[in-house]
């Protein structure tokens, strides 16, 4: 299939080299940034691809934490105006039983699912909403390029569900702003949905990989089903 010229162009640009903020990690992911340019899609568009596939189409390079601040990404915020943050909107929508809703979105009782310690929580109180790529990681991985306004949308996303997972505070805690060269879900059955997440995360924000990221990403797959996954592309 033939994109249209413009659409092409568009999103081609977000694989193009960053600036010297960051460095190509090879010559050969060069090569292959180089050869996947011409199918690349534009922001808004829905791409499937085997993960694999979208794992080696993510750019490598080093990444550098100068001048990150989690107030860079403004959340929670209330983007419908519905009177319910992203926060409440991830629980709602998560609940294994829902919760009660009363004025001003508070929310009590209810029952979850963590599925990064696979353990049930009851109650909002003991849940964290995690950024499944942490905001430090993508300030690494280009987001420090960002204006304001995109930042904030990817601190509030939920145009995706694998972006804002609600899991036990004390996992969440655990991994922090880790990337999965340093930490996965002690839950074992869940690291192949997590890796598989991750790089769909990466892919629909046109975030780059470190070179270690990326081998343990590679690793991992490697051990998990090729599956497809589907990816509306937010820039």
């Amino acid at each position: 299939m033939h994109l249209p010229r413009a659409a092409a162009a568009a999103f081609a640009a977000l694989l193009l080299p960053f600036t010297a903020h960051t460095a190509t990690a090879t010559a050969a992911t060069v090569t292959a940034a180089t050869a996947v340019r011409s199918e690349v899609r534009a922001a808004g568009e829905t791409v499937t691809l085997a993960v694999r596939d979208a794992l080696g189409r993510l750019p490598v390079r080093v990444e550098d934490r100068t001048g990150y601040e989690r107030s860079k990404f403004k959340h929670w915020v209330d983007a419908d105006k519905d009177g319910c943050n992203t926060r409440a909107e991830v629980l709602k929508a998560e609940a294994v039983i829902a919760p009660e809703q009363v004025p001003r979105c508070a929310l009590s009782g209810g029952q979850w699912y963590s599925a990064y310690d696979d353990r049930y929580i009851d109650g909002p109180s003991g849940l964290d909403i995690d950024h499944l790529v942490p905001l430090a990681e993508a300030w690494d991985s280009g987001a420090y390029a960002w204006t304001a306004a995109e930042r904030e949308a990817y601190a509030n996303d939920l145009g995706d569900a694998r972006a804002l997972i609600a899991v036990s505070a004390a996992s969440n805690r655990s991994k922090a702003d880790q990337d999965p060269a340093t930490w996965l879900p002690p839950a074992a059955g869940y690291r192949c949905q997590y890796v598989a997440d991750w790089v769909a995360d990466k892919t629909r924000w046109g975030l780059t990989v470190d070179a270690t990221e990326h081998d343990v990403l590679a690793d991992q797959l490697s051990r998990c089903p090729d599956a497809p996954i589907t990816v509306t592309l937010a820039r």
